[in-house]
């Protein structure tokens, strides 16, 4: 019986250095394909197709269907399971997720081509007014608090130390949510950034803690659009990120009041938007 791809796979290479060369065992993560499949009635369609890192899949697609307004509430989800009326080698790389409604919603109205990969993520919506229209509820959130330094500088440790398949593969992104406090609530990882983003929302969604607004972000790599997209359907206000924000990701973080700190590193960061919920 075919197993479920695992998170990293063994391999062999040469190592070379000025002074040696040996051959020893390394590992990779496991760069695989997952088809997202959405019913309602007796209508089911594709709805995307992600290149993902195997584990935390459920999480992954919850994430992802609430992050694009697919759903609102985990009650709209009857149920998500494995396709295995798939072939063997397949099973566990298609997911089918049933809603508590009688059709599919309309997906035109959410203005995507849902095919994505892990390198890029999903493409941006047709603007940034379009997302605050979206989810402007989000604004009724009341953020009268302030993150104190020495909880901002201490995030990147716990980050770093938590990235356990990291420490194996060093191909992986992360995800992790804290609290006001900094203490690590939970973190995913990913070959793609935009996935492991889409686990801890999803994640999070399934324990009951949406919104987050009473949470703290950080992710590795850049701070794209996307991802601010997701920490502002997710309620997220306080966006961490251990490289640079790109333009449209700062225009949707000063638009959606969402704090973006940038090249967190250590004992430094940058602060783009909202350096007011900084004490």
């Amino acid at each position: 019986m075919t197993q479920r791809p695992g998170s990293k796979v063994p391999i062999r290479i040469w190592e070379f250095t000025e002074e040696t060369k040996k051959n020893r065992a390394d590992y990779l993560a496991t760069e695989e394909p997952l088809e997202i499949r959405l019913k309602a009635g007796e209508e089911e369609k594709v709805l995307a197709v992600t290149m993902r890192t195997p584990g935390a899949d459920f999480d992954l697609t919850l994430g992802f269907l609430f992050s694009e307004g697919v759903i609102s509430s985990l009650d709209e989800v009857h149920s998500i399971s494995y396709c295995l009326r798939k072939e063997e080698e397949q099973r566990y790389n298609s997911l089918l997720v049933i809603l508590n409604q009688s059709r599919l919603p309309a997906m035109g109205s959410f203005e995507r081509h849902f095919m994505t990969s892990s390198a890029c993520g999903v493409c941006g919506r047709a603007t940034v007014d379009l997302l605050v229209t979206k989810k402007k509820e989000n604004s009724r959130f009341p953020f009268n608090w302030k993150i104190p330094l020495e909880v901002i500088y201490k995030l990147p440790q716990e980050f770093q130390t938590k990235q356990n398949l990291f420490k194996t593969t060093g191909g992986l992104h992360a995800a992790a949510i804290f609290d006001l406090k900094g203490n690590l609530i939970n973190i995913k990882e990913d070959v793609g950034r935009h996935n492991a983003m889409d686990k801890i929302v999803g994640c999070a969604l399934r324990e009951g803690l949406i919104p987050l607004d009473k949470h703290i972000v950080m992710v590795s790599g850049r701070a794209s659009y996307e991802l601010l997209q997701k920490a502002y359907m997710a309620g997220l206000r306080f966006f961490c990120s251990v490289s640079a924000p790109s333009s449209l990701a700062l225009i949707v973080a000063q638009k959606c009041s969402i704090t973006l700190v940038g090249f967190l590193r250590k004992k430094r960061f940058n602060v783009y938007s909202g350096i007011e919920r900084i004490e």
